[in-house]
């Protein structure tokens, strides 16, 4: 392997603070960190020839979010295919980690999934593709910030309306029900009231029927006794012309 070439402390930072996140299944193995010292200058292979050696990992590329963007390779010394160095973007490899339990010794293997003559017509690592990729990188950073500020505000804002109609719902509940029971309780008092009314209706009716009874009773028992009054007078005014009538009967017999 050639001699290494050491990436700044920024990367080394990046790379351990965001766990060499790579897009799709880079990694044979998660091993929870990763050297960028080690990764650079890894071996690289073909998935198409597993055991031939196709170049080695010249740089790692970084995106915004400090997360590995891709690979840069060189084959210059393995494939001659003119240009010797060329980028691999995130999700066309994968690392796979040897003797990681030991940071002195631990080293990677570096495969990606493509031919040779594939590998050849990846983007060239030169300037030209560097600026240009750059901008571009940099560009759609700014829309998707620019679209998670807008998400976040049109959240906030469905939030918070979501949040009035909640309050104006509970509010309008709550008055409907004080309604209902204001209603309830003046239903209650009027159906009180009215069987009260009733009630007293029902107690005047029935002392007026018993006070009539009384009365009919007490006039029934006078004309029976006026009846038995004069019944009692025509008999004893019976008796007494019958007495007067023998009695004159027995002055005539007598004087006979």
């Amino acid at each position: 392997m050639n001699m290494r070439k050491p990436l700044n402390n920024a990367i080394y930072t990046a790379l351990i603070a965001g766990g060499l996140t790579l897009s799709g299944t880079a990694f044979a193995q998660s091993q929870g960190l990763y050297s960028a010292d080690e990764l650079t200058d890894a071996e690289v292979f073909s998935s198409k020839q597993p055991d031939k050696v196709v170049g080695e990992v010249e740089d790692v590329l970084l995106d915004e979010n400090m997360q590995v963007n891709s690979l840069v390779i060189d084959i210059s010394e393995f494939l001659d295919f003119g240009q010797s160095q060329y980028v691999i973007e995130t999700g066309k490899f994968t690392v796979e980690t040897i003797d990681g339990d030991d940071k002195d010794e631990v080293e990677y293997k570096v495969t990606v999934e493509m031919t040779e003559e594939e590998i050849s017509q990846q983007p060239e690592y030169t300037n030209d593709w560097w600026s240009e990729t750059k901008e571009a990188t940099a560009n759609a950073w700014q829309e998707t910030k620019q679209g998670a500020s807008s998400a976040w505000e049109s959240t906030k804002a469905a939030t918070a309306s979501a949040l009035d109609s909640a309050g104006d719902a509970l509010n309008t509940a709550g008055e409907k029900t004080e309604q209902a029971a204001e209603n309830a309780a003046n239903e209650t008092e009027q159906a009180m009231e009215s069987a009260g009314n009733k009630a007293e209706q029902a107690g005047d009716e029935i002392a007026n029927e018993t006070e009539q009874a009384v009365e009919a009773a007490g006039n029934k028992t006078e004309q029976a006794g006026d009846k038995i009054a004069n019944e009692t007078d025509q008999a004893v005014e019976a008796a007494g012309n019958k007495a007067e009538q023998a009695g004159e009967e027995i002055d005539e017999e007598t004087n006979n």
